[in-house]
């Protein structure tokens, strides 16, 4: 089946008093490129987490966002009130032992209290087995969503992709018609080139020259061959799970063929249907970087 590897998915469920969303994106990567925010309870189930996303996506840049909060309305953190004062007291002592204005900025001072130790306490510090369990299905939920969309848009893009296909095959077609007359055209014009010159040529070496020479031209091994990478192409579409790769790599034999059918040309009109071969197939291969 084909998969884009771009896509986003999202879920959300309850455990206890807390409600966690798992939001999921990911972008077109060589390798699975994994990272995680989350909330530091969290943190000890990364592995959990990495083993069920990779596990489903495979391949790509891939960014889990994690939040939770309180369903029932209860803060997260608290206060520690007896610490909290302890420091002011403190300050306040050492101020006023120094001589120093205390009092004048009560919202700086507040601030700098909370960020003392031990004075804001996590009251879920420890994850519990019921909230891991359920944090695992929500990412999990999350990323079968972003695999949903993946393969929506891996749809849309293997149609353009085979069309272009379609278009390279019809275009090797298209280059028979001018071989017969290319044939002709070298013919003539080394014959011409021979009279110009005023050069006597025995009629049976020059034809075997000829026949040599022209064979150079001969470009029926690479119509066979680029047929062949595109039928194969198309097998491997239809297939094979996550052909990415493998498609990027026919399409790079499909390229030296259309190249070597290039080089062989001699010809205007087989010099513009390569050039509009050569043009289908870039296309096609930017397509496939987002094939997964």
């Amino acid at each position: 089946m084909i998969k884009s590897m771009t896509g986003y998915g999202k879920a959300e469920a309850v455990s206890g008093d807390t409600k966690i969303t798992a939001e999921i994106r990911s972008l077109n990567s060589k390798q699975f490129d994994f990272s995680v925010k989350c909330p530091s309870v969290y943190r000890s189930a990364d592995n959990e987490l990495r083993a069920i996303v990779s596990g489903i996506l495979v391949r790509g840049k891939v960014d889990l966002y994690i939040n939770c909060e309180s369903a029932a309305g209860t803060a997260p953190v608290k206060i520690n009130s007896g610490v909290f004062a302890d420091y002011y007291n403190q300050l306040q002592n050492i101020a006023s032992d120094n001589g120093i204005p205390f009092g004048n900025s009560p919202e700086g001072l507040i601030s700098v209290i909370l960020r003392m130790p031990e004075v804001v306490e996590n009251n879920s510090e420890n994850l519990s087995e019921e909230e891991k369990t359920v944090l695992l299905e929500t990412v999990k939920s999350a990323a079968e969503s972003l695999d949903a969309f993946r393969i929506s848009e891996g749809a849309i893009l293997i149609a353009d992709i085979l069309e272009r296909v379609g278009y390279i095959e019809s275009a090797v077609a298209s280059v028979e018609p001018f071989e017969a007359e290319r044939i002709d055209t070298v013919k003539s014009r080394i014959r011409e080139n021979i009279e110009k010159a005023q050069l006597n040529c025995d009629e049976n070496r020059l034809e075997q020259e000829l026949i040599y020479y022209i064979e150079k031209f001969d470009v029926t091994e690479e119509k066979v061959r680029l047929r062949n990478h595109c039928n194969y192409f198309r097998e491997v579409a239809a297939g094979e799970d996550n052909p990415g790769k493998k498609l990027g790599f026919i399409a790079q034999e499909m390229g030296r063929e259309i190249n070597t059918l290039g080089s062989k040309a001699n010809h205007s009109r087989i010099q513009k249907i390569v050039v509009g071969m050569k043009d289908e197939l870039e296309k096609i291969k930017e397509q496939l970087l987002n094939i997964l």
